[in-house]
């Protein structure tokens, strides 16, 4: 009963968390997506000069349909700008595409913090296919194999489900550093190149700011989500201590 009641509690603070992010950073778009730069440069302008200041020749710059679907794919080797972004001269266009140019530098500079996350993503997906059936399994080896041998050995490797369940907030906690040092760097290379005044600054600085709210409010989802999993499973096998006949 307690489980449910503090499930449905933990999924709607998730829900508010991630409605309030996103919410933030459409307004924040809206505000300063209609506010054009002294330089009149788009998205795309923003995003080639940065590459080929920084040296950069290997990376090409994309279209890609929606609204802030913006995305650096690092093995095809090209960074994808939405619609809103890639020809719109707004100071919210170029503070996106400059945060894009900003994951290029980190992976070409070894920030290592970038490095980690790239390791992490093949192993959180492997990780979140291979939980529940990890904890499903511990609960057929509990119920039916090792009962009659007093062993807690199926909790146990429900546990092992659960961590690997958790990878997913790990991943989420060292994207922080990487969102934040994107922006960071965003922000000096667009005042750097004159693509942005020092006055126009603050406004891209309130664009990125909400931006990282939303990872924020995933790393938070992401951390109440492997608390509701880890209580389930805690609840499923009795806490491990179920009364063996």
């Amino acid at each position: 009963m307690y489980y449910y009641l503090i499930s449905i509690v933990l999924i709607m603070i998730c829900a508010i968390l991630g409605a309030s992010a996103s919410a933030k950073v459409h307004a924040a778009y809206r505000a300063y997506g209609d506010m054009p730069t002294s330089s009149r440069m788009t998205g795309y302008d923003t995003a080639t000069r940065l590459l080929r200041v920084n040296g950069v020749r290997d990376i090409s710059v994309g279209r890609v349909r929606g609204n802030l679907t913006d995305h650096y794919h690092p093995t095809k080797k090209i960074v994808n700008l939405s619609e809103t972004v890639y020809g719109n001269d707004s100071i919210a266009a170029v503070a996106v595409a400059a945060h894009e140019i900003g994951h290029v530098l980190q992976k070409k500079k070894g920030y290592l913090p970038y490095k980690i996350r790239s390791v992490l993503v093949p192993i959180t997906n492997f990780g979140s296919r291979l939980a529940m059936p990890l904890v499903l399994l511990g609960l057929v080896l509990d119920l039916f194999v090792v009962s009659t041998q007093n062993s807690n050995v199926g909790f146990y490797l429900a546990l092992v489900g659960v961590a690997l369940y958790g990878l997913s907030t790990v991943f989420a906690l060292v994207t922080l550093p990487v969102e934040f040092d994107a922006s960071r760097r965003a922000k000096k290379m667009l005042v750097e190149e004159g693509i942005l005044r020092e006055e126009e600054l603050p406004y891209a600085d309130k664009m990125l700011s909400a931006a990282a709210q939303t990872y924020v409010a995933s790393l938070v989802s992401s951390l109440l989500y492997f608390l509701r999993f880890l209580l389930w499973v805690l609840v499923l096998f009795g806490g491990g201590n179920r009364r063996r006949r």
